[in-house]
């Protein structure tokens, strides 16, 4: 039996187990069991390599940075974006991707008009480093928003209607409003958004945040993380069985 799964913390409410529980079953795939290994730390990452049968797995919050160490090669994107979120096991080596990337660019790209020059990027995780590199192969400038004061980063007090205005991109990529928060939303000037603006949240549960649900209300374009979500999974499924 092929073994996959997911690496990450607090981890049970997870959307990547009924997933491929479900892929497995609509296209008849027999051969394969995705488990969710839930870590307190990261070295624990050891005992899950040694799992019989193990094809690779998948990477979440808080692992996409410190599961490098334990790995031997990075591909190229992983390497650039300094986050995995997927791992193939291939001839005893344990190789890591970043398929966020991917599914950021794929599900973001659709969206883009014209007037969309500038983005503002709430986070700086790992899954952050994958929608910076997705904006800088696209030429969107952007600033990085932060709650502390850090490099050249602008906090949340900054984001006054000059700001707002001349970024018309604001992707989430903070933990702020997901489930079973779904009250909290990142503090920004609501007010100040309009039907020009594209607001992208990568939480996907629930599926319209708070921050989706403001920007929806001051006529601006939303989505959230699903699509993002399908599309990672499925080019780590890609990966794994080398198809790519």
């Amino acid at each position: 039996m092929r073994q996959f799964g997911l690496i990450g913390r607090n981890i049970s409410y997870s959307f990547s187990k009924s997933y491929f529980a479900e892929k497995f079953k609509n296209e008849n795939i027999v051969d394969a069991v995705y488990n969710v290994f839930d870590l307190k730390q990261i070295d624990e990452v050891e005992k899950v390599f040694e799992t019989e049968g193990l094809i690779g797995f998948n990477v979440t919050i808080p692992y996409k940075q410190e599961i490098i160490p334990f790995l031997d090669e990075l591909s190229p994107e992983a390497k650039s974006i300094g986050a995995v979120n997927t791992v193939l096991i291939k001839d005893g080596k344990r190789i890591g991707h970043n398929t966020d990337c991917y599914g950021f660019h794929h599900s973001l790209e659709p969206l883009l008009e014209s007037h969309h020059k500038k983005a503002l990027v709430l986070g700086n995780g790992g899954a952050a480093k994958a929608v910076y590199y997705i904006l800088d192969l696209l030429q969107i400038k952007y600033k990085i928003v932060s709650r502390a004061k850090l490099d050249n980063y602008l906090t949340y007090e900054e984001l006054d209607e000059e700001v707002i205005n001349n970024h018309q991109i604001i992707i989430n990529c903070s933990p702020v409003g997901t489930f079973p928060n779904v009250e909290n939303s990142p503090s920004l000037p609501y007010q100040l958004i309009n039907e020009k603006h594209l607001l992208y949240d990568l939480i996907y549960n629930p599926p319209l945040t708070k921050f989706l649900e403001n920007g929806k209300n001051q006529g601006a374009k939303i989505k959230n993380g699903h699509e993002m979500l399908i599309l990672q999974a499925e080019k780590a499924w890609d990966i794994w069985n080398k198809l790519d």
